[in-house]
């Protein structure tokens, strides 16, 4: 995901790269998913996404309401999306089909 094709822009990438991630809407500058999971799931997820979240330093919103997850990734304050909360999306949707496999 590092190499850019020659005369895209960024946003053009990033958009392609959000398109192969299934479930995950953009809203402006951020990304979000909300998934139906358990307690038990939640918890798993939370503790999995931490730890890819820290080694690529950022931080997404992870909140539980009712019996959903709900993932923010990304900024409110205008900064461009980037291709490491990208990334993030993808270990999240990696994390998440772990934690509901068994």
């Amino acid at each position: 995901m590092r190499a850019l094709f020659k005369g895209r822009a960024k946003d053009d990438y990033l958009s392609d790269a959000l398109t192969l991630l299934t479930g995950w809407t953009r809203e402006g500058e951020q990304i979000r998913r909300t998934l139906v999971i358990d307690d038990t799931q939640h918890a798993a997820l939370t503790e999995r996404v931490k730890v890819v979240a820290d080694a690529l330093r950022l931080r997404p919103e992870i909140n539980r309401r009712d019996d959903r997850t709900q993932i923010r990734v990304g900024h409110c304050d205008g900064e461009p999306l980037t291709e490491g909360e990208v990334l993030l999306a993808a270990r999240i949707e990696d994390a998440y089909r772990a934690v509901t496999a068994d």
